[in-house]
């Protein structure tokens, strides 16, 4: 038999490592040609690695989440004689740190380690708790002290009564027993009704749970930290009647045809391209290195979107020469092709603005983090009907907060606000979206 070393590929301009996302493949495996291995994370996309030859997995390059260089070995197959690679192999130094398996056998198995229990530990609630063993918890008291201590309560109960209360922390001299003895019942009712006044436990005991950073979470997480870090962020938030914008809403979508049904957002995008003319700092990127801020021409407006693996924000490139239906097409097209990973790497780059909405969820007000090194992210909360007084009158209005954070080394408050008043003429008097 002979060996085939699967080395890490270019797989993407400029890229000098990848991270290992998710193995599809174990050691001892047989696999075919063409068959996925490994799904492997640059700061791009995520690139699924297929098998180049047919044949038994040997070793690989690591656990997920870990981070291997282009060009080293992501995977070792045993392959017929004269199907190996000669001119890809390593020494033993080299790949020192991969995990290996005898070619010579099929089984991977470990051999667990076992902890032994002690026995004192260890109670069984099989039996009768008549026939338990009964033991008597006299609470300690200082011999020493110069005034005679009251007179201790003591407090009989089953060794497995007792362990019980040991692990959920109850005193049971705290515990009133229906007889001579605490059991396990006494115990049951003083934990629905004693301890908790009257009450039952909140939620049931839940054991720690370890999660590892990897992939997408990862990259969300040092993105962040870059941005909170070097970004000195402030965020202004206003209230805008949003009563006129929804009933027009309304009205386009019980006569769309064939076409999705549209949101707020679309319309909240048109908004923003009509003021960005004369609010060009809020549509910038800032090189920190070269201190030098791009004014951008067009609009590349990224939507936020939530996936299970993660928070991604593909972009409506030319988002201002789209009218609100094209805007709506995009967005619903983004959204899917982001949850189910079938988007290219093209559509997650290029932002110049971002654009994120919780929905339904979107909550009073937001503070969002921006998107390095984009200078502002937008914000729409959740729409509310509320009482507000016009003309000295009572009406029923839906409003709705719209949060944006700002750079401040690029946008002022001042203009921050005035460009979030543009927005909010627009989105109030909502026939100007569609005005010359």
């Amino acid at each position: 038999m002979a060996k085939y070393i699967f080395t890490l590929p270019d797989i993407g301009e400029g890229i000098a490592e990848a991270e290992i996302v998710q193995w599809h493949i174990a050691l001892g495996d047989m696999i075919e040609e063409d068959q996925p291995v490994a799904d492997m994370m640059t700061d791009k996309a995520t690139v699924e690695m297929e098998s180049p030859v047919s044949g038994k997995i040997i070793a690989v390059a690591g656990e997920e989440g870990d981070i291997i260089a282009i060009g080293s070995m992501l995977i070792e197959i045993e392959v017929a004689e004269g199907e190996g690679n000669q001119d890809n192999q390593f020494d033993s130094d080299e790949i020192s740190d991969k995990i290996e398996v005898d070619s010579s056998s099929n089984d991977t198995s470990k051999t667990d380690v076992i902890t032994p229990i002690e026995d004192e530990t260890v109670h069984s609630d099989s039996a009768p708790l008549d026939s338990a063993p009964v033991e008597s918890i006299e609470p300690p008291h200082d011999t020493g002290s110069a005034v005679s201590p009251a007179k201790p309560t003591k407090v009989t109960a089953s060794a497995a009564v007792r362990a019980r209360a040991k692990t959920l922390g109850v005193d049971l001299a705290a515990v009133k027993a229906a007889g001579p003895h605490v059991r396990h019942a006494d115990l049951d009712a003083y934990l629905s009704y004693g301890a908790a006044q009257g009450y039952g436990t909140a939620a049931a005991e839940r054991a720690d749970e370890t999660v590892k950073v990897i992939g997408m979470r990862r990259k969300i997480a040092e993105n962040m930290i870059i941005s909170k870090r070097t970004i000195p962020h402030f965020t202004y938030v206003e209230e805008i009647d949003v009563t006129d914008l929804e009933a027009m809403r309304a009205d386009l979508n019980a006569n769309r045809g064939d076409r999705p049904k549209l949101t707020i957002l679309p319309l909240l995008i048109a908004a923003i391209s009509k003021s960005i003319p004369d609010f060009p700092m809020i549509n910038s990127t800032y090189d920190d290195e070269a201190g030098v801020v791009t004014r951008h021409g067009c609009i590349n407006m990224g939507i936020a979107t939530q996936t299970e693996a993660g928070l991604k924000v593909p972009v409506i490139h030319n988002a201002h020469a789209l009218n609100i239906w094209q805007l709506s097409n995009e967005i619903k097209s983004l959204s899917s092709s982001s949850r189910d990973n079938s988007i290219s790497v093209q559509k997650l780059q290029g932002a110049t603005l971002t654009l994120t909405s919780l929905g339904p969820l979107g909550g009073i007000a937001t503070t969002p983090v921006i998107n390095k090194p984009e200078v502002a992210i937008i914000g729409p909360n959740k729409i509310v009907e509320r009482p507000v007084i016009i003309n000295g009158e009572i009406e029923a209005r839906k409003l709705m907060n719209l949060s944006i954070s700002c750079d401040h080394r690029v946008v002022d408050g001042y203009d921050a606000a005035s460009f979030v008043q543009a927005l909010k003429k627009l989105l109030e008097t909502p026939v100007l979206l569609f005005a010359d």
